[in-house]
């Protein structure tokens, strides 16, 4: 049984130094919950598209979220 939930997960993002750390929090805190609601790896996801995002079009961006991302370019898509 775990005591400590998500509630208790919630108070750690207050404290992030600036309104702008708070911002890049959420964000990054936004796509691993992403990753994990569409079973995707979070360490996986954000490795390959911290290298893809330097050269993807940026007309096409939306391919980069979590769920297209699986579909595109995840492990299984190599097969």
């Amino acid at each position: 049984m775990r005591l400590c939930g998500r509630l208790h997960k919630r108070n750690n993002w207050l404290f992030t130094g600036s309104e702008r750390g708070g911002r890049a929090a959420a964000i990054v805190y936004t796509l691993i919950e992403s990753c994990r609601r569409v079973n995707v790896d979070p360490y996986v996801y954000l490795r390959d598209v911290l290298v893809r995002v330097a050269t993807h079009p940026a007309s096409r961006v939306d391919e980069l979220t979590p769920d297209r991302w699986k579909m595109l370019f995840g492990p299984q898509s190599a097969a």
